[in-house]
């Protein structure tokens, strides 16, 4: 069994909610008695929930070497969605009812692996240094599932987790720390001088991702989504908006005319109907391969899927992406058809967190929330956030503010 550092006398100037710190029994948390739709019934916010401790509780998405924060904000994702659904009970569901929901948070450090622990790991070459410590006000996604944040503490993993820089808000930091990167992450894949088209450009990776791609040296950005107004506003600026319920993108001459060099796909189900609307009228928005063409998403053509197996996960996500993958580069569909790429993974480490946060600390990237937000930690307030999770309509990223973050006592 590990020894931790106690959680007793943790002093630190930059941050007093750490000093003389004797961890609760029991703490606030939301709580999710069972699958389902009916959010009155099954989600609701406890009191006695037992608080979560270091060297005696495994994390319920079970990842290694855990670290304990003082939980701010959280920030939801089509996952916290999809677990509560049950759609995908035996690969992600929890290892128990009640459950607390919630992967991406920001919070204070609480404690940490002790010195004992290090030295061990020294010695073995499995060493992990971190830039933060106890009393950092740090933000982190979750691993392996989305669960276990959303309460007053929580067990995080330290791996894909970094510091937040002053001016950067707890709520900013848990809605950029998933969607900011993977907007980030995307983003690399664009040239100098690309023009791109942007499908769900207007959630929580959209919303991110159309900034992003400009600071790569887009060229021309458009963006489709439910609010056309908004996407050609500040902070996303596109140059270009069509609400898809009107006009079909792929209709519009003057995208015909001039073709884009990039088709990012965020809402799902696109690369089929690209396909047949090519074939159909011969007068794509996009260019092809031969021609440097790209097409990237991150979802299955279904938004919303069931799978109980991993060969089921293999059938929706990892098939047709490498069949689409192969035939765009090397068969006659490459000189009609864009590069297909399929990009899921973030990167098991901190570095595109680091990355992420610098630019929203540059005001480079500003974050974008729904206006609707941040929820209160109350029982409507965390039920109507994953509503408007579950909607597939949100503006921005669903953030609910776990406590209020004394603001005074980080530099501005």
């Amino acid at each position: 069994k590990r020894s931790y550092q106690k959680l007793r006398s943790m002093e630190k100037p930059s941050s007093s909610s750490t000093a003389a710190f004797t961890l609760p029994q029991f703490m606030r948390a939301a709580q999710i008695t069972d699958y389902g739709t009916d959010l009155d019934k099954l989600l609701s916010i406890q009191n006695n929930v037992p608080t979560p401790r270091l060297g005696e509780d495994t994390p319920p998405a079970k990842f290694d070497d855990p670290m304990l924060l003082r939980v701010l904000s959280v920030a939801l994702a089509p996952g916290d969605a999809r677990v509560l659904s049950g759609m995908t009970r035996e690969l992600q569901g929890p290892p128990s009812f009640p459950y607390t929901p919630g992967g991406d948070v920001c919070g204070i450090v609480m404690a940490m692996p002790d010195e004992g622990e290090k030295d061990k790991k020294k010695k073995s070459g499995k060493e992990k240094k971190y830039s933060f410590g106890v009393g950092d006000r740090v933000a982190a996604r979750f691993v392996n599932k989305p669960m276990g944040m959303l309460g007053e503490y929580a067990l995080v993993s330290p791996a894909v987790c970094d510091r937040v820089p002053d001016n950067v808000s707890s709520d900013d930091a848990a809605a950029l720390v998933s969607s900011g990167t993977v907007a980030v992450i995307l983003a690399d894949s664009i040239q100098e001088g690309d023009r791109v088209l942007i499908y769900g450009a207007g959630g929580g990776v959209g919303s991110h991702l159309c900034q992003a791609v400009r600071l790569k040296g887009a060229s021309y950005v458009a963006g489709v989504g439910m609010d056309a107004v908004r996407l050609k506003e500040k902070p996303i600026c596109c140059d270009e908006a069509i609400n898809y319920e009107k006009v079909s993108p792929l209709d519009v001459k003057e995208w015909q005319d001039e073709p884009f060099d990039v088709m990012i796909d965020l809402a799902g189900g696109m690369w089929p109907t690209l396909r047949e609307h090519i074939k159909r009228t011969k007068k794509p928005v996009v260019k092809p391969a031969s021609k440097g063409g790209r097409f990237l998403t991150v979802n299955a053509d279904q938004p919303t899927f069931e799978a109980h197996s991993v060969w089921a996960i293999l059938k929706i996500f990892l098939f047709p992406a490498l069949w689409r993958a192969f035939y765009t580069r090397y068969s006659l569909s490459r000189f009609s058809m864009p590069k297909y790429t399929y990009a899921i993974a973030l990167p098991g480490t901190s570095d595109i967190a680091t990355r992420t946060f610098s630019l929203a600390a540059e005001k480079k990237i500003v974050t974008c929330l729904d206006k609707r937000g941040p929820f209160p930690f109350t029982d409507d307030g965390v039920r109507d956030a994953f509503r408007l999770q579950r909607s597939r309509h949100a503006k921005g990223k669903v953030v609910i503010r776990v406590a209020e973050e004394d603001v005074g006592k980080r530099s501005q």
